[in-house]
């Protein structure tokens, strides 16, 4: 691993779509301007970030299995794979590494399947229903988890 630890940020389906997808309830913010955030903020903490969107759950499993080794924390928002898929959460709990889960709305003022989190039981910690920030909120608290905040 790198004198610079790595967070793996991974965004799950339709979320490549952000900015115009159901502006209401996801925001206008893009990916692409959550993630120069999510890198600015990262740095000013000494991490670096290495984000990445699937639309594939087979993609999500294999970035975590290999994030073993070579990441020192990651951030997940699985998007609606958080509440259907059990194989991220085997890969999530084999990962050895800090997880935090992200979700931009609030799972829980939302319809009821969208209230059970699979992969929280893999995770330090869940943030949701703050947009976009919430990935800053996430990168703080990997931050504090990892013991890096203030060597920035």
């Amino acid at each position: 691993m790198s004198e610079t630890p790595t967070v793996l940020v991974l965004n799950g389906p339709n979320l490549n779509m952000l900015g115009t997808r159901e502006p209401e309830i996801y925001g206008r913010e893009t990916l692409a301007e959550i993630e120069a955030t999510c890198r600015g903020q990262a740095e000013a903490l000494a991490l670096a970030v290495d984000f990445r969107q699937s639309n594939e759950e087979a993609d999500l499993v294999t970035w975590i299995q290999e994030a073993r080794g070579t990441a020192a924390g990651l951030i997940i928002n699985a998007g609606a794979y958080t509440h259907t898929s059990i194989a991220i959460l085997d890969a999530l709990q084999m990962c050895e590494m800090p997880v935090i889960e992200v979700h931009l709305s609030n799972i829980f003022r939302r319809e009821a399947f969208r209230r059970t989190s699979y992969i929280s039981q893999a995770a330090h910690g869940v943030i949701c229903g703050f947009g976009g920030h919430g990935y800053v909120l996430a990168i703080d608290a990997m931050a504090d988890l990892l013991g890096t905040r203030g060597q920035g």
